[in-house]
């Protein structure tokens, strides 16, 4: 299977345009590792996620400290091997680090930065859980919700299974 043209190549015949150097094709790859106060940011629904936020813009501190108890109720976050106690509080520090330092404006954009990532985490676990819910859809549950998570059923495919297994 042959690689998309790079900037600066053709697609006919993969030489370098004019003027360009020519690439070496190395495929780099990125993988984001999140610090512990980071990582606690709880997958919380989308219009939580989106108060948190305006909360955040507003008063700095203050949506982090409301995802805190989303904790309690059983958001994820990706500290899966840490106990909720341990997560919570790590967003508590986290809603005092944006209160105390908003008096220098470092909290307050540090608050709407976090929020910002809520709103991104829920969006994509949003996404995820729809997925889910799709493929593990049974038509003899007629009668719930397309969105319901199928707890009961077998996965369909390897996809659902991979994602049950990653809950």
């Amino acid at each position: 299977m042959d690689p998309l043209p790079k900037d600066g190549e053709s697609a006919a015949g993969g030489e370098p345009s004019r003027g360009a150097a020519p690439s070496s094709g190395v495929v780099v790859q990125v993988r984001e590792k999140k610090g512990p106060l980071r990582a606690a940011i709880p997958y919380m629904p989308f219009p939580v996620a989106v108060i948190c936020l305006f909360l955040n813009t507003f008063v700095p501190g203050l949506g982090t400290f409301v995802s805190a108890f989303t904790v309690l109720c059983g958001a994820r976050t990706d500290l899966p091997d840490r106990h909720i106690c341990c997560v919570f509080w790590l967003n508590i520090a986290a809603a005092l680090i944006q209160i105390l330092t908003a008096i220098v404006m470092v909290g307050w954009i540090m608050s709407i930065f976090w929020g910002m990532d809520m709103v991104i985490l829920a969006s994509k676990y949003s996404a995820i859980s729809t997925l889910f819910a799709l493929c593990c859809w049974d038509t003899t549950y007629a009668s719930a919700a397309p969105t319901q998570l199928c707890m009961v059923q077998e996965p369909k495919d390897g996809l659902c299974r991979l994602m049950r297994n990653s809950r």
